[in-house]
């Protein structure tokens, strides 16, 4: 059976949809399974053993409709069985029509039906902790191996292990003290609406800094390289001493090999939470106000994530507004949702998660128990 699954979009999508992937193949072995993404998504799929082919959807494909054409074409050639469009949007929903798939499975919508053989509705209300988003992934599953009974954790990244020797040489090179904890700190969203202000940010850093002897990474897109200075120098000389501002790559899968290191990540809720949930290190993320913490809040089983969300300090503040007006008012709402709101969440979460003990650092005991994940990515 030749399996084509279709996630166009950015990275934290790509990488949740792997799943997909991962319980095909779980359940049906003998299964082909390719995997159709952006291109700039590829450092989360590599060396991915649930994945037979990569396929990428570059620039260019969406910019000449003459190659979208021929891509079309050779869509067609595969002679996929099933096609699962995760995406399900009108680029999507033309590869599924020219695969000729005798299956074609996607989320409702009622302009895209005649396309497919078996649509479902979005969940709005969660029926596990898993979170909405993969609720909604896993349903596209049920009409190839029907429901999925085993637990279901984030999905991997495949590290190899010259990768996180490499990461590790990188941040000794840039004076990264390994006997302090290390935590990667996401200062900035996607677009302005998806993040948190930067005074608060600073102000949130200075008190991170007080909890303990930490050393802070910053992650960004190298776009946003201005605004990452801005926020640095905002941040108090404390704070500054404790950031190694330098140690940063604009690689998104020498990224992972850093991230691997860390012993947390904490800031703006995005692709980079997901990341880190992939490589089992706890999550502090801090949701837009306009973004459904429901379908995002992913994986609650898991003890070492923790979410903030303006709505669950000012709920009053939400009545009757749509995600459309809720976005429009996104800075705005984002001006309530001050530090002070959950300074003490952020205190509790780094007691429970990182050793502080001068004796005992967690980094140390992360790296032995991290050995097992190491053998199993090479």
């Amino acid at each position: 059976m030749k399996i084509l699954v279709i996630q166009q979009k950015m990275i934290g999508d790509v990488l949740l949809s792997t799943m997909l992937c991962e319980q095909i193949k779980k359940n049906i072995p003998t299964a082909n399974v390719h995997y159709l993404i952006n291109t700039h998504t590829k450092a989360v799929v590599t060396n991915n053993p649930y994945i037979d082919n990569i396929i990428f959807f570059t620039e260019d494909l969406r910019k000449n409709k003459w190659l979208f054409y021929k891509f079309l074409k050779g869509i067609a050639k595969e002679n996929y069985d099933v096609v699962i469009d995760a995406y399900g949007k009108l680029e999507s929903m033309l590869i599924s029509l020219f695969s000729k798939s005798k299956i074609k499975i996607s989320m409702d919508k009622w302009y895209s039906r005649p396309i497919y053989t078996k649509t479902y509705p979005y969940r709005k209300a969660e029926e596990s902790d898993l979170g909405l988003a993969v609720e909604n992934r896993l349903k596209l599953l049920q009409p190839l191996i029907g429901d999925i009974t085993e637990v279901v954790t984030p999905p991997a990244l495949y590290l190899t292990e010259n990768e996180i020797l490499k990461a590790k040489q990188f941040l000794e090179n840039n004076d990264v003290n390994f006997s302090n904890p290390i935590l990667m700190i996401n200062i900035l969203g996607s677009c302005p609406q998806k993040t948190y202000p930067l005074p608060y940010m600073a102000e949130l850093i200075d008190y991170i800094i007080n909890q303990g002897d930490f050393t802070l990474l910053f992650n960004y897109m190298p776009s946003q390289i201005a605004q990452a200075k801005e926020l640095y120098q905002r941040c108090s000389s404390a704070a500054k001493a404790k950031i190694k501002f330098d140690a940063y790559t604009p690689h998104l899968r020498d990224f992972l090999g850093i991230l691997y290191h860390c012993n947390a990540l904490i800031g703006n809720e995005g692709g980079a939470v997901n990341i880190a949930k992939s490589l089992k290190i706890p999550t502090f993320s801090i949701f837009s106000p306009w973004v459904e913490k429901a379908t995002w809040d992913t994986y609650k089983q898991l003890t070492s994530h923790e979410t903030v969300h303006l709505k669950d300090y000012a709920p009053f503040l939400f009545q009757n507004k749509s995600t459309k007006k809720l976005k429009k008012d996104a800075l705005n709402l984002y001006r309530e949702f001050t530090p002070f709101l959950f300074k003490e969440k952020i205190q509790l979460f780094l007691y429970k998660n990182i050793r502080l003990k001068k004796d005992t650092p967690k980094h140390k005991a992360t790296q032995k128990t991290k050995s097992s994940v190491l053998y199993a990515c090479v």
